[in-house]
């Protein structure tokens, strides 16, 4: 480019603005345009514009930051990565099953994890049942451990069944007595003049005006006095006539109330009362005050009601099938309401012969002594009665053995016989209610904790420990729940199997709903549908059977012997399919063969105790009737097929058929037999050709190493 001419370029520099030009010594050589600095408006652009790419970029890393760990968080939740960071494609992931906690079976996902809850490691929701069949369940060690599962021993115990209810205290009606007036009169005075005083025997009650008493008092005054003025001259008629009306007299006076002293009172005296003192035939406490003094009352006319509460009575309500289970004479202890924390013994004393129609209940009486007064009538109480489970006839009752018993009341027990101070009554034998002289042993039933049983409606189910961690669900039949004494003064609950357990067997008591909730996750029988654990079938009898066969021949005079006792074995077989009783010349035949065998050295060790378990069975054989041999010949048969499987004699030219009969009660059905004609020893006659074929043993000849 050509340059400028020198005049414009002189022209420009007039009329630009003077400027101030920096330089430094290291780029003092440098062209004047690079050194000048820019202009205030030039500086703050730039300013300007550095500050928003510096914004720009800070928004941009903070943005892909919460980008990346957004990122993260997903890739962990769908199992792209683990917790620590090492990555696994989503293709790579060969667990993607349903998992859950074992502790908490309502949190599910996809793929392992912790339980949000307890932090425990979640399991595949079938963990276990792969292995098991499909009425058990595998709970690890940790899972165990987690949840607490512990286990008892299914125990024959000698059981109680506590009969818990809830009564009231009733006064006892033989103490309760009603003070009457005997005679027309007027209430002068009331000596107990209000409600609950305490009488005792002979305290005055009432005073009484009566002037019909009075005539009667003075009448026989008179006509005592006149017996007392005749001579000896009077005539006997008309002494015997006085006589009888003074007796008549004073009984009239007997009769209006009048007791011995105040009829001596009235002999001594002479003088006639228009005033008599009524007084307290027991001693008690007035329950009732039912007249006021200066009423008019007419002969018969109750004053007072008093009861005697040294003796009350505990009413209680039962179920038929409790009151069928308790005696009269009983004991019984109860704890009052106004009493906490403080136990009472009484006795059985009436058991009601009806059941109450509106109730379905049967009312029990129990007398209680109450010496210190402290038990209220009125009061409510629990009861317990403690029953021996499966007692039938006698019970031992230290304080009744050998005593004699009121039949009206049952806390009158005396050490020989007597009549009771109460009623009157002649005391009897306490054996006549069913109490033993001396202890009996009571029955013992199988028992399980009751924390061990799971109930729903009808159904109960235990799990029961078959192995380490394996529980298997049974249904079981239940007796009443129970009481088992465990320490002095100490009862564990507990409930009574009638089936479905055997003594010994483990059962979990805590940590059920654990291994019943992975019962339900996997799909197998639970407490939700129990009834499920009913339809397993016990397996189908089978056959012996032997997954690899290899006949040895026997040589010499050992495989002659073991011919013979095959012989014998054969003919025993016979005589039980036709029914007939085994001889003892084939019984001892048969023995003497195996006995002959067990001392051949060319016998192998491992045939031998086959040969001891024939020889010992066969012995008394012929002793025994058909059905004992037919069970002792199911022995003989096992060890004789086991035998044939391993050795022949070295000559020996016919095979063995082996046959099976599913009939046959306890399995192991089978036998040989020389021929293929089928013919059953178990049954005989009965079912001669019930059974199955199995197959047959070759010859060692024929290098027959396997069932044909």
């Amino acid at each position: 480019m050509s340059e400028k001419p020198k005049e414009f370029q002189a022209e420009k520099a007039k009329t630009a603005p003077s400027q101030k030009v920096v330089t430094s010594p290291a780029v003092a050589e440098e062209p004047a345009a690079i050194q000048q600095t820019q202009s205030p408006s030039a500086e703050r652009t730039f300013d300007m514009r550095y500050f928003i790419r510096l914004g720009i970029t800070t928004i941009g890393v903070f943005a892909a930051g919460i980008a990346v760990l957004i990122s993260l968080g997903l890739a962990q939740k769908f199992g792209w990565i683990d917790s620590g960071g090492s990555a696994v494609s989503k293709q790579d992931n060969t667990d993607m099953r349903i998992h859950t906690c074992p502790m908490h079976p309502q949190i599910r996902q996809p793929g392992p994890g912790r339980c949000d809850i307890c932090g425990m490691e979640l399991v595949p929701a079938v963990a276990g049942a792969a292995d098991l069949d499909e009425f058990a369940i595998k709970v690890d060690t940790a899972a165990r451990r987690l949840a607490n599962i512990k286990t008892a021993k299914v125990e024959r115990r000698t059981v109680f069944h506590t009969i818990e209810t809830v009564g009231s205290i009733a006064f006892d009606e033989s103490r309760m007595k009603t003070i009457s007036v005997y005679v027309d009169g007027r209430i002068e005075r009331l000596f107990a003049d209000y409600t609950g005083v305490e009488v005792q025997k002979g305290d005055h009650l009432v005073e009484l005006y009566s002037p019909s008493l009075y005539s009667a008092q003075v009448e026989y005054l008179q006509s005592r006095k006149a017996l007392s003025e005749m001579n000896a001259s009077t005539l006997p008629v008309i002494r015997r006539s006085q006589e009888l009306l003074v007796k008549n007299a004073r009984q009239k006076l007997t009769e209006l109330g009048m007791s011995i002293t105040q009829m001596k009172d009235l002999e001594t005296e002479g003088k006639a009362k228009s005033r008599l003192t009524v007084y307290s035939q027991i001693g008690g406490t007035v329950i009732e005050k039912m007249v006021q003094e200066g009423k008019y009352v007419k002969a018969g006319d109750p004053v007072y009601r008093i009861v005697n509460l040294s003796m009350v009575w505990l009413m209680l309500k039962l179920f038929p099938e409790d009151a069928a289970q308790i005696r009269f004479g009983q004991s019984v202890e109860a704890e009052l309401q106004s009493l906490p924390g403080e136990v009472v013994n009484g006795r059985v004393a009436f058991i009601d012969k009806i059941v109450d129609p509106k109730t379905r209940t049967v009312g029990v009486r129990v007398e209680i002594l109450n010496i210190d007064g402290r038990m209220k009538p009125g009061d409510y109480a629990t009861a317990r009665i403690r029953v021996p489970i499966g007692s039938k006839g006698e019970v031992y009752d230290s304080e009744l053995a050998n005593k004699w018993i009121s039949p009206m009341h049952p806390q009158i027990i005396r050490d020989k016989e007597g009549t009771c101070p109460i009623c009157g009554m002649d005391l009897v034998p306490t054996s006549r209610y069913g109490y033993a002289g001396n202890p009996v042993l009571q029955p013992t039933v199988l028992v399980v904790p009751r924390d061990a049983v799971l109930m729903a409606g009808n159904n109960s189910v235990v799990y029961v420990e078959t192995e380490a961690g394996r529980f298997e669900i049974r249904a079981v039949a239940l007796g009443p729940m129970a009481d088992i004494e465990v320490g002095l003064n100490e009862t564990e609950d507990v409930a009574i199997v009638l089936r479905g357990l055997d003594e010994g067997e483990a059962v979990a008591t805590s940590g059920n709903f654990l291994i019943d909730s992975q019962m339900q996750l996997a799909g197998k029988p639970s407490l939700i549908d129990p009834s499920r654990a009913k339809v397993r079938k016990p397996k189908k009898p089978q056959p012996l059977s032997f997954p690899e066969i290899h006949i040895e021949p026997l040589a010499g005079d050992g495989g002659k012997q073991l011919e013979e006792l095959y012989a014998a074995y054969m003919a025993v077989q016979s005589s039980l399919a036709g029914d007939k009783k085994i001889e003892e010349s084939q019984a001892m035949k048969l023995q003497a063969a195996g006995t002959a065998l067990l001392e051949v050295a060319d016998v192998p060790e491992s045939a031998k105790p086959l040969l001891q378990t024939i020889v010992d069975k066969s012995a008394h054989l012929h002793h025994m009737d058909l059905k004992s041999a037919r069970e002792q010949f199911k022995t003989i048969s096992h060890s004789v097929i086991r035998l044939a499987t391993r050795l022949r004699g070295e000559a020996a030219e016919n095979k063995f058929t082996h046959f099976f009969c599913p009939m046959v009660k306890g399995g192991g059905g089978d036998w040989l037999q020389a021929d293929s004609k089928l013919q059953n020893p178990y049954y005989g006659s009965q079912m001669l050709t019930c059974g199955t074929k199995v197959g047959e043993l070759g010859l060692p000849a024929n290098g027959a190493n396997e069932r044909e």
